[in-house]
């Protein structure tokens, strides 16, 4: 290989890894308040504020991350803690095999599974909006940016938390239900099958809490059933085809 192919073939890997951390500055940003919500929660649940930080560097999971702190702090059992964030989780693989068929040749398996470990939802579909193949540095600069902002963004507020009256951060706790609103009303507005299956979880969910019979079901299970009958709801009741047209 000549010194001109070598030099040309760096430029691409630092053009390619500019663009991906452009695109990635307003998913870097929106991941901060959402973790910052998550150091706060988690640490006033009583786990100490490093694990807290471990947690969010090791785990980009956003729902996961909560459900299974939730139940950490609940004292819930490994088998229903790791079966609930499996299930919450479980799409991140399929985004994975995914963008795998449009990844450049020549990507080594390591490669794959550094930029696997950072897929997210809104990295997931940055990269397949793109109209060409994919390399691993534009996926190393799409996902960098967004894995330091949920990282620093779950540190600020478990440090925070410490520092905060525990009125105050009695009342931080009402920001959690009100991130959860904020990700369901604009896809629901947007998607009828949203709207239907989000509405059949919170039934399914609340039937299970609320009458007698199911008292022994715990949280974490609660959430696993109504999300496996949700799902196969919405997915009978609309197809993929019905899908797209619904959201058209």
């Amino acid at each position: 290989m000549t010194t001109v192919n070598v030099q040309d073939k760096k430029r691409n890997v630092l053009k390619d890894f500019l663009e991906g951390s452009r695109l990635s500055i307003p998913i870097a940003l929106g991941y901060f308040p959402v973790s910052f919500t998550f150091g706060l929660m988690a640490v006033r649940g009583g786990i100490p504020v490093w694990i807290v930080i471990l947690i969010s560097m090791t785990n980009i999971t956003s729902a996961g991350q909560f459900a299974g702190t939730n139940l950490i702090i609940a004292g819930a059992g490994l088998t229903e803690i790791a079966v609930t964030t499996f299930v919450i989780n479980i799409r991140y693989m399929l985004m994975s095999l995914s963008l795998s068929q449009r990844l450049v040749a020549g990507v080594s398996s390591i490669k794959r599974l550094i930029m696997a470990f950072v897929v997210t939802d809104e990295t997931f579909t940055v990269a397949a909006m793109q109209k060409r193949d994919i390399s691993f540095s534009f996926m190393a600069g799409l996902e960098l940016l967004p894995y330091i902002g949920w990282s620093a963004g779950t540190a600020v507020g478990a440090m925070v938390c410490t520092l905060l009256p525990q009125t105050l951060q009695d009342s931080m706790g009402i920001a959690l239900y009100a991130m959860f609103i904020a990700l369901v009303i604009p896809a629901a507005k947007k998607s009828r099958a949203a709207l239907v299956v989000a509405g059949c979880a919170i039934i399914i969910s609340t039937v299970i809490k609320w009458i007698p019979v199911f008292s022994f079901i715990s949280g974490g299970w609660r959430i696993i059933i109504a999300t496996a009958i949700a799902c196969t709801l919405g997915a009978k009741m609309f197809p993929p085809q019905d899908v797209e047209t619904d959201r058209e």
